[in-house]
């Protein structure tokens, strides 16, 4: 699986555009994965919404990462969930989910970055790499050096989140991620698809020509 262009979607940073909408304009410039984050929605259409976006993916070749909610995410088939330090337990959500369901990880340390890897996490996601006002909880950022020592620390996928943008994406491939995550630099924009394919480009110009997407190796 892919990991260069993350897109996390956002009702509030997207213009009022819905999850649905903003993932079909994601994909349509190129998102390797979408993620569906919403902390004010209700369960049931939260559960709506997932299964709008799990059609979208499978019909465009790309994942769907469901955020916190791993019962909405096995309820609709996404591919994974997305877990935080604050959320269920990595090993707790493993024995229950299906050999091949993908579970991510926010961490903040290479500490965390190594615990999460035992614990059995698919991949890594540095939040923030870079101070960030997309989510009101991502605290200060960790910076490319935190960034570099969990890329040497761990053999997972990791993605960086959190401030990126077009300007800081090459700086943020060389530090060692195999992608980016992005919210305001893709549906903060009024072209979804076309701030996407953007993104997308310049991180395959900054991987080229010693880097490849990392790949999650299922056992």
């Amino acid at each position: 699986m892919a990991y260069d262009l993350y897109v996390i979607t956002d009702v509030q940073i997207g213009l009022g555009r819905s999850h649905t909408e903003l993932a079909r304009m994601a994909l349509q410039g190129g998102a390797d994965i979408i993620q569906l984050r919403d902390k004010r929605m209700n369960s049931a259409s939260l559960y709506r919404t997932a299964q709008e976006i799990v059609t979208l993916t499978r019909a465009a070749g790309a994942c769907f990462i469901m955020n916190d909610r791993l019962d909405i995410a096995l309820a609709t088939g996404a591919d994974g969930v997305h877990l935080g330090q604050q959320d269920m337990p990595i090993s707790e959500a493993r024995r229950i989910v299906p050999r091949d369901f993908i579970i991510g990880c926010s961490v903040g340390s290479v500490e965390e970055a190594i615990q999460a890897e035992i614990s059995g996490a698919d991949y890594l996601a540095l939040s923030p790499v870079f101070s960030t006002t997309s989510k009101d909880d991502a605290g200060c950022g960790h910076g490319l050096s935190t960034l570099s020592a969990i890329r040497a620390a761990t053999r997972l996928p990791l993605v960086a989140i959190g401030g990126i943008t077009r300007e800081n994406i090459g700086s943020v491939i060389a530090s060692g991620a195999d992608g980016a995550a992005v919210i305001s630099a893709v549906v903060g924009e009024e072209d979804v698809a076309t701030a996407a394919a953007e993104l997308k480009r310049l991180i395959t110009a900054a991987k080229s020509p010693s880097r490849t997407p990392a790949v999650v190796q299922k056992v």
